[in-house]
C-alpha cells in the first residue's frame, strides 16, 4: 500500500474538470485508489464520490494506492495533483 498526501492550491478546489481528470487516471489502474479528507474518504475511480468530498483549496488529501500497480498508479496520481491542483 502506498500513500501520497497533497494539500489543495487550486482556489477552486477539487471541481469537475480536475476530478474528472483524476478518475480518468486512476482507471489506468488495477489497483485501489481511494482519496480521503479528514474522517471521509471515497473511491477515486468514482467521480460522485471525489466531488462528494467538497475538497476546497488548503485542505490536505491523501491518495492511497493498493494492488499490483500501486506505484506506478501513486506516481501519476501525484505527477497529475501537481500540475492540475
Amino acid at each position: 500500500m502506498k500513500t501520497y498526501e497533497y494539500t489543495i492550491n487550486d482556489e477552486l478546489g477539487i471541481h469537475a474538470r480536475p476530478a474528472g481528470l483524476l478518475v480518468k487516471e486512476a482507471g489506468r489502474y488495477k489497483c485501489k485508489v481511494t482519496i480521503s479528507k479528514g474522517a471521509k474518504s471515497a473511491d477515486v475511480k468514482k467521480i460522485f464520490g471525489v466531488m462528494g468530498l467538497g475538497v476546497k483549496c488548503g485542505e490536505t488529501i491523501c491518495i492511497t494506492c493498493d494492488g499490483e500497480d500501486e506505484e506506478a498508479a501513486v506516481s501519476a496520481i501525484s505527477a497529475l495533483l501537481q500540475a492540475e491542483l
